[in-house]
């Protein structure tokens, strides 16, 4: 299964389609819009706080209401903006039940669990 580690996820393009989706961008709508238009497996962003009225993570429920499964790893454990940071330092805040299906765990590395979807899916 493709990774893709893009800084913004607007980087993403269509031929993504399926594939992890591993941003720096905050989980907020604009975010999702991005995501959701590319359909990848599992779309990763960052919390950024998380923010008034939940609007750092607000695309994790739009997503869930697409069946696209997605998460955020903490502003505490990576860097918002690099996806790099994402990958080797994030633990994931928060999950839809869509990643949740998928095998993502609040409160744990996220990197790990990228591995073991990867290898279930390969």
């Amino acid at each position: 299964m493709l990774l893709r580690v893009v800084d913004s996820i607007t980087e993403l393009q269509p031929a993504d389609a399926g594939c992890i989706a591993l941003s720096g961008s905050h989980g907020g709508l604009s975010s999702a819009r991005y995501a959701a238009a590319t359909r990848p497996c599992l779309s990763v962003f960052n919390d950024a706080g998380v923010g008034k009225d939940r609007a750092g993570i607000a695309g994790l429920d739009l997503l869930q209401a697409q069946g696209l499964a997605a998460c955020s790893v903490s502003h505490t454990s990576a860097r918002i903006g690099q996806a790099a940071s994402t990958l080797t330092d994030g633990v994931v805040s928060h999950a839809n039940d869509a990643a949740q299906a998928l095998g993502i765990t609040i409160g744990l590395a996220l990197r790990p669990q990228i591995e073991a979807i990867r290898r279930r899916r390969s």
